[in-house]
């Protein structure tokens, strides 16, 4: 059976049901029949043999002799009438007188017949045994079926009556109709069962291949996944049936290996195009070094006009590839590690001071700050602060000088945001979705004119998705570029806890011109340009 497959063993098993199902009942239905035709006939048989069955005791008591006794109302017949007397009860039954020790009383045996054919005489036993009482005859009787003497010849159903004085009445009907009845009800009941048996596998085959069709959908499906085809799924999955719920569960299954193979190859290309990316700007900075190092060979030693010249080149390429050797490395570090010091960080603070910073690195970009109430959020200072340096300076890496920066923090709902706009030339539809990538530049010339490596923006939103925010880029209103950065705010009574002394000078944060009383603390890390 380990062999067979599902739709054969589901066939077999149909069909034996069937037919365990349809032999039961044919078994049933012949049986039920041939017990109430035997009934009948033996009902026949006790009828007929009443009245034969006193005279046939008066011819055992003597022995067989003729006499002039009154039996039944009128004479004893006598063993040359006897036949006759007993065709009157039993017409057309075999009848037959035997004495207590098993002999027939002479001329007491008639042989049966049926019309229109000659006489026939049962097969009977010398002795019968399991006598019963029976409640019609008030006799002891017994049933059997015998066959006849004759070749070719009826089978009877014969009753035995025990006599007073030990004697035997036997009467037997030939049954040829009845047994023609059954034998026609096997064939019919074979006939039936073979056909219906037909229809239960033809009918069991139809329902098997419906019933299995989400199968055959889940291997062509399996086999087209396997040849590369991902988005391939099971058709009409229907999960009011076992086989539909196993159809769903391998789509919500591929559907899931497929996004993680989308993932899986986008975070590849995403390496790959790292890589590119870091030995591209890594090789300009490495072949300036050397080109340096190839003229102090050529003689600039000599020449200390060309030797500062030099040395200068040689400290700014080797300052360029350590600032992105940092950067990198912040963001290896990012990528693998949550914020190590997670604390409330008030962002209302931390902006004014980044903003101070701003106003001392680059006048030429006139800074303004909008805050309201403390913000408070759980993140790590540094980094943080690190998010709106990278901001501001890349503000000054791409627009001209005089481009007006609004620095605005808020809460909204559940959540606090920082947002800086410029009025500078903003960024198109386009790179909004791709600023925040890394080595991410909007001008196709890669030139470092205009900006550095690419990373300040991947910085911060790396830095920011670790605090479990969320970075968006959009055209500014009236033109210009707006980059925010939402956060999930802490309670707004933690805020309105910090003491008044904290805040950005005393008041009530509002706006702030350039002559801010918040403190400037400068970045520890020198800010990185990207847009």
């Amino acid at each position: 059976m380990t062999t067979l497959s599902l739709r054969s063993r589901l066939l077999l098993a149909v069909g034996a049901i069937a037919l365990v199902s349809l032999v039961v009942a044919d078994v049933t239905v012949y049986a039920s029949l041939r017990s109430y035709l035997y009934g009948q006939v033996d009902t026949i048989l006790a009828a007929s043999a009443g009245p034969v069955s006193q005279a046939a005791t008066q011819l055992v008591e003597r022995g067989g002799n003729k006499a002039s006794e009154p039996a039944l109302g009128g004479p004893l017949p006598s063993t040359s009438n006897f036949c006759q007397f007993g065709r009157e009860s039993a017409p057309g039954m075999f009848i037959e007188v035997r004495q207590a020790d098993g002999t027939v009383l002479s001329g007491e045996e008639c042989s049966a017949f049926l019309p229109g054919q000659k006489s026939f005489v049962p097969r009977l036993p010398t002795t019968f045994g399991g006598f019963v009482a029976d409640v019609i005859l008030n006799r002891p009787t017994t049933h059997l079926t015998v066959a006849s003497l004759t070749t070719g010849g009826p089978t009877f159903r014969v009753l035995a009556v025990r006599l007073n004085g030990g004697g035997t009445l036997i009467v037997a009907d030939p049954i040829t109709g009845l047994e023609n009845t059954l034998s026609h009800l096997l064939v019919l009941e074979g006939s039936v069962t073979g056909g219906a048996l037909l229809v239960s596998v033809l009918l069991g085959l139809w329902l098997v291949r419906v019933g299995l069709r989400p199968l055959r959908d889940v291997v062509r499906t399996a086999e087209a996944i396997s040849e590369g085809d991902l988005m391939h799924r099971v058709p009409n999955a229907n999960t009011r049936t076992e086989v539909g719920h196993v159809a769903t569960a391998l789509n919500v299954m591929l559907g899931r290996i497929q996004r993680s193979f989308g993932d899986l190859q986008a975070s590849e290309n995403r390496l790959r195009r790292f890589v590119s990316d870091a030995s591209h700007e890594l090789r300009t900075p490495i072949a300036a070094v050397s080109a340096y190092a190839q003229l102090f060979k050529r003689g600039a030693a000599a020449h200390p006009e060309d030797l500062g010249r030099v040395m200068d080149g040689i400290e700014r390429e080797t300052a360029r590839m350590g600032h992105l050797v940092e950067d990198l490395l912040l963001l290896a570090r990012l990528d693998e590690h949550d914020p190590s010091a997670l604390e409330p960080v008030e962002l209302v603070g931390l902006a004014a001071e980044a903003v101070e910073t701003g106003r001392t690195v680059g006048p030429d970009w006139p800074l303004t700050f909008v805050a309201d109430d403390p913000v408070e959020v759980m993140g790590d200072r540094d980094a943080l602060r690190q998010v709106v340096d990278n901001l501001l300076a890349n503000v000054r890496a791409h627009t001209p000088s005089g481009t007006v920066t609004t620095v605005t923090v808020g809460r909204r709902g559940a959540e606090a945001f920082l947002e800086v706009a410029d009025t500078g030339p903003g960024i198109s539809e386009d790179q909004t979705g791709l600023v925040f990538e890394r080595f991410y530049r909007a001008d196709p010339s890669r030139s470092r004119q205009t900006g550095g490596a690419g990373l300040g923006l991947a910085i911060v939103a790396t830095i920011v998705r670790a605090h479990g925010g969320r970075t968006e880029a959009v055209s500014a209103p009236g033109g210009g570029a707006l980059f925010r950065v939402v956060f999930l705010a802490l309670p707004s009574d933690a805020a309105e806890a910090l003491d008044a002394g904290d805040s950005l000078d005393g008041t009530a944060p509002s706006e702030m011109s350039g002559e801010s009383a918040a403190s400037a603390v400068p970045s520890t890390a020198p800010p990185t340009e990207n847009r």
